[in-house]
């Protein structure tokens, strides 16, 4: 505040004392008492509180305008989400894809553990998007996402006689559970359209593996089963004698027909992303039917050249007493505690973690892409990918007895089999897309390509505009001639059905995506200039005719710098107006371009392709969040920019202001 405004203030302020307390009669004697000079300082000070500079007077009206208020709020938080918001997500990946998380809706459920069970765990596994646990009751409880695709079926309603029942065993797969009662009997209860469980006439499909007559009518002897594990559309029971039954849909693993007839004894099973994998008997060597498949090993994920021996002679002699596999590696547990591993190992892993001297391994079990292993001294470890924060291991953490691993959760459970800590993922904000890949996270990175797009676009088509309106305003007669029928032609080209056969035509080119989304900025600057171009050459029409470029001419300064340095500032407010509501119109346009299919393509995310990968009507229908979250974004921020320029022409129109 100024020293004047201090004084008008204070001086206000003791009149309103004065009248308060002191009787209007003494204000207006104190006011009669006052010299001519004192009322003139008086009446000067009044008048440098009412002047102000145009700038001020326009962010004045401007923020007096609630609306305007609100839409700039808007599209700051929209402009610091886009372009900050992604450095909260190191991981990101444009390309990231994770099939057993497809079309996941909003919510964080995925660890939600029912009270009932926390205190009383027996078991508890995941392979896609819901867990199933069994306590030691024998009661079954279901949670996280459990409806099935567009199936409508829900897996947490559990049938009536598996409640009646005693459950011993439980396993979940991608789309169905099964479980063993203290009977024998087999149930299971989700999808069953591809011989997931129950009984399947194999001639109808001969992919299909259907479940063993043995388990539909009659009972196993669960004294003797070891392990039920599910995998993709595929379940086995492994049996402590060696013997094991598999069922499903053989198009889910590429070796199935290997174990189909497969007559030897395994000493434990596992399901990989494409393959399964199984130790015989002998516990010196990983089965697979498939000669060569994870036929090498590694000692550690810490970057150690893959070992040119086979795993039996890597074993030196030691057994193999359990294993379990990611998508692309499987773990071994060996009969002296230590671990070793199989398969493929990806680039950018967290290492396996080196046991201090004496410690070993007691167990490991497996998620999507992680590895989870509980050691001799109670100590809980989780290495491997941790894209969705599976590795995320509690910093304290102590008397854990068990661990239980789902795809991308983890749970420690203490020795009176009661949940001590969880982590992992527990869920997406905004849900998931079709190819299963974080909706928020794209959402963010995609409005920063949208506003990116916009933005260089908006500022190439107004630089065209202003030199060619600036130009064709200023000179007139023939080149204003020129320049205007320049713009009309390019004006009159059809601009989505140019721009998009621009873009098909790219799309033969042999060049990079980010060249690919530097023409398209430049297709969309080059093609939308034309309005703007017609608007200052009209204000530079008018403008010229003023006496300070009469005043110019006369005393010499060259054309050039009357027209971009003298008029051209003078007409910047309706060059500012424009300039904002085109930058509304260019990310419309590009998401218009994207969205069919002729701009930014898959997998690099804009607000447009994200509604193009939403435009049928079973997405429409069954997965709303895959449309709301982008149009909504894409709408709020293209409202506000709007709501900015109207406003903005508003307050720098004086005609317009009075008229209002």
């Amino acid at each position: 505040m100024s020293k004047n405004s201090k004084k008008g203030f204070l001086a206000t302020l003791g009149s309103w004392f004065s009248r308060t307390f002191m009787g209007a009669s003494k204000s207006l004697a104190d006011e009669m008492e006052l010299t001519e000079e004192e009322k003139r300082q008086r009446a000067r000070e009044a008048d440098v509180e009412e002047i102000v500079s145009p700038v001020k007077q326009i962010v004045r009206n401007f923020f007096q305008r609630k609306l305007a208020v609100v839409a700039v709020i808007g599209f700051l938080t929209m402009f610091l989400f886009v372009f900050i918001g992604p450095l909260f997500f190191p991981t990101y990946s444009d390309t990231y894809t994770e099939t057993t998380q497809k079309s996941v809706p909003p919510g964080f459920n995925m660890m939600s553990v029912p009270k009932e069970l926390k205190n009383d765990i027996k078991e508890i596994d995941t392979y896609g998007t819901f867990s199933v646990g069994l306590s030691n009751a024998g009661n079954v409880y279901v949670w996280g996402q459990t409806l099935i695709g567009t199936s409508k079926i829900d897996v947490s309603v559990i049938p009536q006689e598996v409640i009646d029942a005693n459950i011993v065993h439980v396993a979940a797969g991608i789309d169905h559970i099964v479980a063993i009662g203290d009977d024998g009997t087999v149930y299971a209860w989700g999808n069953n359209r591809l011989g997931q469980y129950g009984y399947f006439d194999p001639a109808q499909n001969p992919n299909i593996l259907p479940m063993p007559e043995e388990l539909l009518n009659g009972k196993i002897d669960v004294a003797n089963v070891d392990k039920v594990e599910c995998g993709y559309q595929c379940t086995a029971i492994l049996m402590k004698d060696g013997s094991f039954y598999l069922w499903g849909n053989k198009n889910a693993y590429q070796n199935i027909q290997y174990f189909e007839n497969y007559t030897g004894k395994i000493k434990d099973i596992a399901f990989a992303l494409n393959d399964i994998l199984a130790v015989p008997e002998a516990a010196n060597s990983i089965y697979t039917g498939m000669r060569g498949t994870y036929a090498k090993v590694r000692t550690s994920l810490a970057g150690a050249a893959t070992s040119a021996v086979s795993i039996s002679e890597h074993l030196n002699g030691r057994k193999i007493e359990a294993l379990c596999a990611t998508n692309t590696m499987v773990c071994l547990t060996l009969d002296d505690g230590s671990i070793c591993f199989a398969g493929n190992i990806d680039a950018g892993l967290l290492d396996v973690p080196k046991l201090p001297a004496g410690e070993t391994w007691v167990d490991v079990q497996s998620g999507t892409y992680h590895f989870t292993g509980l050691t001799s001294s109670g100590n809980v470890y989780s290495w491997g990918s941790n894209i969705l924060g599976q590795c995320k291991t509690p910093s304290k953490i102590s008397g854990v007895s068990e661990i239980h691993v789902g795809s991308f959760q983890n749970y420690a459970v203490n020795e009176d089999d009661s949940l001590i800590n969880k982590w992992g993922l527990s869920g997406y904000l905004f849900g998931t897309d079709t190819r299963g890949a974080d909706l928020f996270a794209r959402v963010v990175n995609g409005g920063k390509m949208t506003m990116t797009v916009g933005a260089v676009a908006v500022i190439i088509s107004t630089i065209i505009g202003i030199i060619i309106g600036c130009i064709s305003g200023y000179f007139g007669g023939k080149v204003d001639m020129l320049l205007m029928r320049v713009t009309e032609i390019v004006a009159a080209i059809p601009f989505l059905p140019f721009a998009m056969i621009l873009s098909a035509l790219m799309g033969r080119m042999t060049i990079s995506e980010n060249m690919r989304i530097f023409i398209i900025m430049c297709i969309l600057g080059v093609l939308s200039w034309t309005g703007l171009a017609r608007i200052v050459r009209g204000q530079v029409l008018a403008a010229r005719e003023n006496e300070y470029v009469t005043a110019a001419k006369s005393m010499g300064v060259k054309e050039g710098t009357i027209a971009f340095k003298h008029i051209l500032p003078n007409v910047i407010s309706v060059i500012i107006v424009t300039l904002t509501l085109d930058f509304a119109g260019c990310m419309l346009t590009e998401s218009s371009l994207s969205y069919l299919g002729f701009g930014v393509q898959y997998p690099r995310p804009t607000w447009g392709n994200m509604l193009n990968g939403a435009n049928n009507s079973t997405i429409i229908k069954n997965f709303w969040w895959q449309w709301f979250f982008p149009g909504l974004f894409l709408a709020i921020t293209t409202i506000c920019i709007n709501i900015i320029g109207d406003t903005l022409r508003d307050v720098m129109d004086p005609k317009s202001s009075a008229e209002r």
